[in-house]
């Protein structure tokens, strides 16, 4: 059996399309779990009416960790497909990767995915397909590749291996579940084609409405990660570049936003490379081999103002 685990929080615009994608795979031993997290609109009443066959769950307001952790407590499938409300499976998905887990006898299957983005007129039109192979998951699924929930089939094995989604990450959970699995040494497999459509939205994402928060998210875990490492094998060359490159993306997103945040950044720049410069962009790193990274970022940051003014 598969099961298919869906957090749901005020998605009445895209739950319907998001089970109905479910329904078309074609798979007949299969259980769609909907754990609705408190919705104020009518998305349980948009499920009752017309998905009566899917089991739904109602809770008071918890985030999408512990939506996803009740859901997975509740299935009973041997593989997990988890899918958040506004996004799409792709068609035969479910059926190429639970083949695809079966041949191979991995862990985790992962394949491509295309965006859905948001037009001026609110519609939702196919944008970018994301390709990429993870080479080594440890560090790819860090500091080099995303994947939305969606693209994942996770061996029930595996879940139960890692635990449970990290409720101490509200944003980034989705990115460090497939990391908790490389962590607990998962094995990936690759299925070509598109496996998954995940909806761009112009206003009120996750990352959008909170962007302090999210990247506090990525640096508490990045020092996670950081720390874990160092305990497990220390901090060889890739690691170390891996780390630089995490926490030099923190440090541009809150210079002059969140001071706090690149000061404790910074110095963990400065600790792992000291005279620390960027590798892009390259003016940001020529103006970073001259003046310093600190007073660099400042002339980037006035730059970019300025520019904004004129324009």
């Amino acid at each position: 059996m598969i099961s298919v685990v869906i957090p749901c929080f005020n998605a009445e615009k895209w739950i319907g399309e998001a089970l109905e994608s479910v329904v078309v795979q074609g798979v007949d031993d299969i259980e769609i779990i909907v754990i609705d997290d408190g919705s104020t609109d009518k998305s349980v009443e948009l499920i009752e009416r017309n998905f009566s066959f899917v089991r739904l769950i109602k809770t008071s307001n918890q985030g999408p960790s512990k939506t996803r952790n009740r859901g997975t407590q509740e299935s009973k499938g041997q593989f997990i497909q988890y899918l958040d409300a506004d996004d799409l499976l792709a068609p035969n998905k479910l059926k190429a990767q639970f083949e695809a887990l079966n041949d191979s006898g991995a862990d985790v299957a992962y394949g491509d995915w295309q965006k859905l983005i948001e037009d001026s007129g609110g519609k939702y039109v196919k944008g970018q397909t994301m390709k990429r192979k993870l080479k080594n998951p440890e560090i790819d699924l860090f500091a080099n590749c995303w994947c939305p929930p969606a693209v994942y089939l996770f061996r029930r094995s595996m879940v139960e291996r890692v635990g449970e989604w990290n409720e101490r990450l509200p944003i980034i959970q989705d990115a460090r579940f497939a990391l908790d699995c490389a962590f607990h040494g998962g094995r990936f497999v690759y299925c070509p084609g598109i496996m998954a459509y995940y909806r761009t939205h112009s206003v009120d994402s996750v990352s959008s409405r909170d962007s302090i928060g999210f990247v506090r998210d990525c640096f508490k875990n990045a020092c996670e990660i950081e720390e874990r490492w160092r305990n497990c094998g220390g901090i060889n060359r890739e690691r170390k570049g891996a780390l630089v490159k995490v926490y030099g993306y923190i440090a541009r997103a809150s210079f002059k936003n969140d001071p706090d945040t690149f000061e404790i950044t910074y110095q963990a720049l400065e600790r792992l490379s000291p005279g620390y410069r960027p590798e892009k962009p390259r003016h940001l790193r020529l103006a970073s081999k001259l003046l310093g990274y600190r007073k660099a970022e400042t002339l980037a940051y006035w730059y970019r103002k300025m520019k904004r003014v004129f324009r």
